[in-house]
């Protein structure tokens, strides 16, 4: 290997600080500029192309929530109940002591399942007799215990239940976290 006199190795190195020092330059004196492109105006969208939804507060979802576990508790049932908002996420999920694991995610189809169609799951197994494929969309469940939550005739969220021995005492429940909305 050839060694480099003492003259070339500082030249070196002066030609490399010279090119790190013009690329820092560079760099702060793009990132000087950013603001000014970062204060540009997105388009603006117009009124008209957008549209306003109502959706059930936390607060609400949980007071409805805990009337399904008190309707529940008065006929010594474990249940877990979930709440979901207009657009299927859940808001509140809660589960009895001794719930059994499976129930969980069954409230939470249920209410999905609800919410999607705007009517309870009892009524929607019904509708399986004639279109069998739509228990094939994902997340959702064709079982009695899944309620809607409405404002003026549009499904704000859904209550969904599972846990009792029967899709009608689900529904009841879930019906019961409706009530408590009144």
């Amino acid at each position: 290997m050839k060694k480099f006199s003492r003259r070339a190795r500082v030249a070196t190195g002066g030609a490399v600080l010279a090119a790190v020092a013009v690329g820092t330059f560079g760099a702060v004196s793009a990132n000087a500029s950013a603001p000014q492109a970062a204060q540009a105006r997105p388009a603006a969208v117009k009124s008209s192309d957008t549209f306003t939804s109502t959706h059930l507060s936390v607060s609400a979802a949980t007071e409805a929530a805990e009337a399904v576990l008190d309707a529940a508790k008065k006929e010594n049932q474990r249940v877990s109940v979930a709440v979901v908002d207009r657009n299927g996420n859940t808001l509140v999920t809660l589960r009895s002591d001794g719930a059994g694991p499976q129930s969980y995610e069954s409230a939470v189809k249920k209410a999905f399942t609800s919410v999607s169609w705007n009517a309870p799951t009892s009524e929607l197994v019904k509708r399986l007799e004639t279109t069998p494929n739509l228990k094939d969309i994902p997340g959702t469940l064709f079982l009695g215990g899944g309620v809607p939550v409405t404002a003026n005739n549009a499904p704000v969220a859904g209550i969904g239940v599972a846990g009792a021995p029967s899709g009608d005492l689900d529904e009841k429940f879930a019906r019961a976290g409706v009530a408590a909305l009144d």
